[in-house]
């Protein structure tokens, strides 16, 4: 490699040494990446300061993450990253609509199996009933038994459990196994939107950016059976403006579920006052089924 005497020939210089990766894709992710990180450079003329900065608040990222907290999984949404990488990845390459979305910070293996029509509420939790019936389908329209799913949203008070003392671990939370007819159904309580945390570094990325830091009330799904694609899900039941300003940019059409107010006795639990009902499909494709990293211990 030759000794570089001026800054146009550096980039040809680390990319020479990129294109010697032996492995076909982790060389093709590193050229593009030094060639994208090199363009950025120049184009915004960083200076040294913004550089030294830089660094600075990615160690900073790290520091904050820990076993309630991913920063970077934060960060990534508040950029839109993630929900990109979903899109790209689904939907015939990101030309047609998907059920899939993006996983979120919160995830927690090993949720408590729940039996059909079970509640997901396992501490003192105040809010409407919320009555959930999902069906899972595959690409002909048949339903799939045996998929495990797992399904997880945060409180009325706009807090997971993991993050609120006051909750019982796991509680709305669980793990279902549907049945021939494709289906899980639960009892709940109606989730709210909430804020994400503002306290670290993509708080105060929001604030400078004058944007608020609220995502629409959703519930998360995550389906997962040999033979098909594990299906990652967020679905939203927010009838609120804060469905079409997300601030991690997660939520499209397939997406947006519709919740029905009953005032009436629920059918099975009698008189629950004013409750909430909602019906969901999904469509999972075949596949290699892989869970995800859990972003939380």
């Amino acid at each position: 490699m030759p000794i570089i005497s001026k800054e146009s020939e550096l980039t040809p210089a680390v990319l020479k040494v990129m294109e010697q990766t032996k492995e076909p894709r982790l060389r093709e992710i590193m050229v593009s990446l030094v060639h994208h990180l090199h363009s950025f450079v120049r184009d915004v003329q960083l200076t040294e300061e913004e550089f030294q900065n830089a660094t600075k608040l990615l160690n900073k990222m790290g520091q904050q993450s820990n076993n309630k907290h991913n920063e970077f999984v934060l960060m990534a949404g508040s950029l839109g990253i993630s929900s990109l990488v979903c899109l790209l990845n689904n939907g015939n390459n990101g030309t047609t609509e998907t059920t899939q979305s993006v996983l979120g910070p919160f995830w927690r293996l090993n949720q408590p199996t729940t039996p059909q029509g079970g509640t997901l509420v396992r501490s003192q939790t105040p809010g409407p009933c919320l009555y959930v019936d999902l069906k899972f389908i595959d690409s002909n329209n048949n339903p799939i038994n045996d998929l495990m799913v797992d399904i997880w949203h945060a409180s009325p008070v706009g807090l997971y459990e993991n993050q609120d003392d006051s909750q019982t671990e796991y509680n709305l939370r669980g793990k279902f196994c549907t049945g021939t007819d494709g289906k899980v159904k639960f009892r709940t309580v109606k989730p709210i939107g909430y804020p994400i945390p503002t306290h670290t570094t993509v708080g105060e990325l929001l604030n400078v950016q004058n944007r608020h830091p609220f995502r629409p009330a959703h519930i998360h799904v995550l389906a997962y059976k040999e033979g098909y694609k594990t299906l990652v899900n967020q679905t939203y039941v927010d009838e609120t403006e804060l469905i079409e300003s997300d601030v991690q940019f997660g939520v499209t059409n397939a997406l947006i579920g519709k919740l029905q107010l009953h005032s009436d006795p629920h059918p099975e639990d009698g008189d629950v006052g004013d409750w909430y009902s909602l019906e969901h499909s999904y469509t999972l494709y075949e596949g290699v089924s892989i869970l995800p990293i859990p972003p939380i211990k």
